[in-house]
């Protein structure tokens, strides 16, 4: 899916979801939809729908938002030096639509080690029972060694 032009995204995503994914921005910690969902499923960019990450490498860390140990495949995001805030973290993007998803971090649990900090408004949660008729079956299989 091809990324929308800026006043279809103005025009689809809300306030929130167009400043975190457009304009870099971070929702407020333990204030926002995910950060405590236990569904199975599978969390999707909000602007391309393209699948990032799955509920079988989610945790809770502790910080406030969606935490993952590892992308669904890791060339579904990119990891780029962001140096604001007076320090220097890895931000987290989308590959197709370029959205800003949040950090990741090297104090993640086993196997990986990585904690991928995302922010719920970059996000839109598709449940283990809605994947087929929303175009994710062949990610079904994620769930197959349950």
């Amino acid at each position: 899916m091809a990324k929308p032009n800026d006043t279809e995204l103005k025009d689809r995503l809300t306030e929130l979801q167009y400043q975190v994914t457009q304009c870099d921005g971070t929702e407020r910690a333990f204030d926002n939809e995910y950060w405590d969902t236990k569904a199975e499923g599978i969390y999707v960019d909000i602007v391309s729908g393209e699948a990032l990450f799955s509920s079988m490498h989610k945790y809770d860390s502790g910080s406030g938002w969606p935490s993952f140990y590892q992308p669904i495949a890791a060339q579904c995001v990119t990891e780029h030096i962001d140096r604001q805030l007076l320090m220097q973290r890895t931000e987290v993007r989308s590959k197709a639509a370029d959205s800003h998803l949040g950090h990741v971090f090297p104090d993640g649990p086993a196997p990986t080690g990585q904690r991928y900090c995302i922010n719920s408004a970059a996000l839109r949660f598709v449940a283990r029972e809605n994947m087929a008729e929303q175009g994710y079956e062949a990610l079904l299989t994620l769930f197959d060694s349950e």
